[in-house]
């Protein structure tokens, strides 16, 4: 099932005396120097699906912060159903029948479902009418809208999916006419996404208004009525969804022409440089994340490993990369077994000839606190070309620094700022610069592009493939299916710790691959790619 089917539903952009849900006029915001919001006027009409599309740093979730009531805006006014409003914060919002579902969810995870959505919306301080109360609304909200979801189950057990469903069910519950969603496939499945979707267009035939913020516009091209373009704190034109294309939105979004699509040639897969056998891993709490996993990766050759969040692939990542230790299983890098881990072993492996890029680049790629020169050479710093001993020669750091900087485009081209002062994006080039200019056999590399500018994108894509035109072999971990696809020489799905299938992905469609990250077994993928087609 396709996630991101058109709609030919679709209302225009707002004509002159059409109901608007929200207008926003002159909004500006600053933090310090930086001029987040400037002069923005939007205007949202009622029972539609706007879209708000932009760079990191356009001013896409300030503005939207300034309308739920996380931030104040510094002048400007909101006006609400037509009457000007002041919103202090996130009550104020929801009083005037605004909701947000946010990219990470606000959820008590050993909480229910019905004691998340009357967790502080309760009618007194007896909770048993506001229990009963609840889950008749509940139902009939689910029922209206398509959100089912066991009201007894606890959150920790429910499947992302079902966690944003209670998500908008919080809102819905709370009296929310206008939902904005922040970014809200981004770790969902093709079938769960093309779920969402269906309850986002019931909520607009029944009036609600929904305000979508998402990088992917494919999901803009298919869901929105009307989509708003923002860069560098400025709203650049509004459209008529239906009336632009996915090729004039990037255009807009980062002031250039922008290459959407992957041109690689055909792989030539050489010998097996990374070959993995019958890995089981645990996490920190002794639960197994892998159960048997075995994989090979050619030079030459792009391996993708596709999946939802959280079905083992950051255990993967960690175990290949020598953080974390295997319960059993081998791991061989270039027919050397390096399975065992001890303290040393990630900076062993990095002088074997494998790089690695983590999911996590604040947490496990980066010391924000440290100059951009720094991270430059964070874990190779030990290398002659960098001084003997306790003597670093900080010349030469900077001047790879500054190459990394002119190759990458890293802005700003400072590397003595602070990498904290970095947006997420350059962060990200400044970790991939470091890992792939130290010409590895392997590269291992979790989420590429989270939080990168769509430019950037094109540029990391690009670079990736001519690594794998050059010889190395490349694993490839990413929940963005189009980036799989799009990268990959060959996909493997990864559900519950298990490889439940292996796809080629000039042929596997949408659907077979969505049903396999859900985790039916390749043949019964298959099948229903056949009954559906």
């Amino acid at each position: 099932m396709d996630a991101v089917q058109s709609d030919h539903t679709r209302r225009p952009v707002p004509a002159a005396g059409e109901s608007l849900a929200i207008e926003l006029r002159k909004i500006n915001k600053r933090f310090g120097p930086v001029h987040a919001n400037k002069d923005i006027d939007l205007a949202v009409a009622r029972g539609t699906i706007h879209g708000i599309v932009g760079e990191n740093g356009a001013g896409k979730s300030t503005l939207m912060s300034i309308l739920y009531g996380f931030y104040h805006a510094d002048s400007g006014e909101i006006v609400v159903g037509g009457a000007p409003v002041t919103i202090h914060n996130s009550s104020d919002a929801l009083r005037l029948g605004i909701g947000m579902v946010h990219q990470h969810f606000m959820l008590v995870d050993n909480f229910t479902v019905l004691e998340n959505v009357i967790l502080g919306a309760e009618d007194s301080a007896l909770l048993k009418p506001s229990v009963d109360k609840a889950r008749r609304e509940l139902q009939r909200l689910a029922d209206d809208y398509g959100l089912n979801v066991p009201v007894d189950a606890v959150i920790e057990d429910l499947s992302v999916g079902q966690q944003q469903r209670v998500e908008i069910l919080k809102a819905l519950y709370r009296g929310a006419d206008i939902l904005i969603l922040d970014e809200p496939t981004g770790v969902l499945t093709p079938a769960e996404a093309d779920h969402l979707f269906r309850v986002l267009r019931t909520l607009r035939e029944e009036g609600k208004t929904i305000i979508l913020i998402t990088h992917k516009l494919r999901e803009i091209m298919a869901i929105t009525d009307t989509v708003s373009v923002m860069r560098q704190g400025q709203i650049v034109e509004t459209l008529a969804t239906a009336s632009t294309s996915p090729e004039q939105l990037a255009e807009l979004m980062v002031g250039r022409r922008v290459l959407l699509r992957v041109h690689k040639e055909e792989a030539k897969p050489g010998a097996v440089l990374l070959d993995v056998k019958d890995l089981v891993v645990a996490d920190d709490l002794g639960t197994e994340r892998l159960k048997g996993v075995s994989l090979h990766v050619r030079a030459g050759e792009i391996l993708g490993i596709a999946g939802v969040a959280g079905n083992g692939q950051s255990e993967l990542l960690e175990a290949l990369s020598g953080m974390r230790a295997a319960k059993s299983g081998t791991i061989r890098l270039n027919g050397e077994d390096v399975t065992a881990v001890n303290d040393e072993s990630a900076a062993l492996l990095r002088h074997k000839g494998l790089a690695h890029v983590p999911e996590d680049r604040i947490r496990m790629g980066l010391v924000t606190n440290f100059y951009e020169w720094e991270n430059a050479i964070l874990g190779y710093h030990d290398l002659p070309k960098y001084g003997k001993g306790l003597s670093l020669d900080v010349k030469a750091a900077r001047a790879e620094a500054q190459r990394h900087i002119e190759k990458f485009d890293i802005r700003p081209a400072n590397t003595d700022l602070k990498t904290a002062n970095f947006s997420g994006g350059n962060q990200q080039k400044i970790v991939l610069a470091r890992e792939m200019e130290r010409d590895p056999d392997v590269l291992i590399v979790g989420q590429p592009t989270r939080g990168v500018d769509i430019g950037a994108i094109e540029f990391i894509h690009n670079q990736i493939i001519k690594m794998r035109d050059a010889g190395k072999a490349i694993l490839l971990v990413s929940v963005e299916l189009d980036e799989i696809r799009a990268l990959s020489d060959r996909i493997v799905v990864l559900f519950d710790g298990h490889i439940v299938g292996e796809a080629d992905p000039r042929t596997a469609d949408e659907g077979e691959l969505g049903l396999l990250m859900a985790g039916v077994s390749q043949k019964g993928a298959a099948q229903s790619s056949e009954a559906n087609p």
